[in-house]
């Protein structure tokens, strides 16, 4: 068992660390937390069967971060890239998507704009224009592959696009910020058929990504699988693209200035959007799914534990299927 990690669930939780050892314990010995939570009190100090799932959960997400991280450091080290300062970045990342945005400059690619363009001998012309030379020889980067300069500028843009969008730093701050500034906007589909008016509500609906409750986004996905509805995450893309070129662009005198200009749109538009909100939807998809099926199982113990005959107590019970049901 992973000690910081325990000490850092029973911080979150409240509890001791001997609690959060010994529930680790119980589940890996094949438990369940029903069990544990009804009949192993004595053991976990009275914890409820939400404390123990939360420990298994996060101690399992924990475990599985800590993986990742050893492996991306070990595949970034096999290549010779990893640095002191990349590894740190590696080591402090508390969740898995900040690892794999750290990752992402050297995972193999497939075949995009930018490796077509880097294959065609493009990637110097790109540092070139990153580095704000005024004056850069495009002709030189003509070959058979790159018929002309506006072909040869066109490509460099392309690689400055893909080195925009792996940047962990970007990615964090984009999600962060569509996260708690973008609105989910639906709309019906042209042609959708919806013959009950199941999704009527969500044929022109928006709210805020943030505060969007979780029976929502699951009848929103609903109606998208349906067909019946379009569904975007919607926010200021020029504040977005203002932030980008104020870290990317540092001198403002440089002839590249327009081509850097339009290789940020592209990144952010054709790259980094799509992605980020691929991201967050799944998110909360997946939470939404686990308060629905909260929802459910606390909904389905009282139906279990509604009296079976109305103002009669009942002493004992002896289920049976051949001779039926008894009750005392």
């Amino acid at each position: 068992m992973n000690k910081k990690i325990i000490t850092a669930i029973s911080a979150d939780l409240n509890i001791k660390n001997n609690q959060v050892e010994t529930t680790l314990k119980l589940l890996s010995e094949g438990n369940t937390i029903p069990f544990i939570a009804r009949y192993r009190k004595e053991a976990t100090s009275n914890l409820d069967e939400e404390q123990i799932r939360k420990i298994s959960e996060v101690y399992e997400y924990q475990v599985n971060l800590q993986k990742r991280k050893e492996d991306v450091i070990r595949l970034i080290e096999e290549k010779g890239l990893l640095t002191e300062e990349l590894a740190s970045q590696i080591n402090k990342a508390s969740k898995l998507i900040e690892v794999e945005d750290l990752y992402r400059p050297f995972k193999e690619k497939k075949k995009t704009k930018a490796t077509e363009a880097i294959n065609n001998g493009l990637e110097p012309l790109a540092k070139m224009m990153m580095s704000y030379q005024s004056e850069i020889n495009y002709s030189k980067f003509i070959n058979d592959k790159v018929k002309t300069i506006e072909e040869a500028i066109t490509g460099a843009k392309y690689i400055i696009s893909e080195w925009i969008s792996d940047n962990a730093y970007y990615r964090k701050w984009i999600r962060n910020y569509t996260y708690n500034n973008g609105t989910i906007v639906t709309n019906k589909k042209k042609n959708a058929t919806d013959e009950q008016k199941t999704y009527e509500m969500y044929y022109d609906y928006q709210e805020k990504v943030k505060y969007i409750k979780p029976h929502r986004i699951l009848a929103i996905n609903r109606a998208e699988n349906d067909n019946v509805i379009n569904v975007n995450i919607e926010i200021n893309d020029e504040e977005v693209i203002k932030f980008l070129e104020s870290k990317i662009i540092k001198n403002q005198y440089t002839k590249v200035i327009p081509e850097l200009k339009d290789a940020i749109k592209d990144s952010y538009k054709r790259l980094i959007k799509p992605s980020i909100e691929r991201e967050i939807r799944g998110e909360l998809k997946e939470k939404s799914e686990i308060q629905a099926i909260d929802i459910f199982s606390k909904n389905l113990e009282k139906l279990l534990l509604q009296p079976p005959m109305k103002d009669k107590i009942v002493l004992g019970l002896d289920p049976a299927y051949r001779t039926g049901c008894k009750l005392a």
